[in-house]
């Protein structure tokens, strides 16, 4: 019920910008929220950037005003524009589409994720 694939990751230039696309089948793009993840080695999963069926979207704080996420439902695709990218956005980042209750948060069954490596 549900699966996300990502794409669009590479080896980038400090300064340089990617795209990063997430393909969905299921429900997964009629959900209320879409959101991008991102993690390292040794560490969990951070929340970078989400938007609601809105339109409505939310940053990190550290990718405010460089990152933009966007969708488009009837190609069932989400986005995650890259800009100026720097070295501590290296990561394996994700797409998934969080549901969040008292009791825990829901996530549906991650991809593979797409690999994002900035170096000089």
């Amino acid at each position: 019920q549900g699966q996300v694939v990502e794409s669009g990751g590479g080896l980038v230039q400090p300064g340089g910008s990617l795209r990063l696309s997430c393909t969905a089948s299921g429900s997964v793009f009629r959900a209320y929220i879409l959101a991008w993840y991102r993690r390292t080695p040794g560490s969990q999963r951070e929340l970078v950037a989400s938007i609601d069926s809105g339109g409505s979207t939310k940053y990190a704080d550290s990718v405010k005003g460089r990152f933009t996420i966007s969708r488009d439902n009837t190609k069932n695709t989400a986005y995650l524009q890259m800009n100026n990218l720097e070295f501590d956005d290296t990561a394996v980042y994700y797409c998934n589409a969080p549901q969040y209750f008292s009791s825990g948060n829901y996530y549906y069954p991650w991809g593979q994720g797409t690999q994002v490596t900035v170096s000089s």
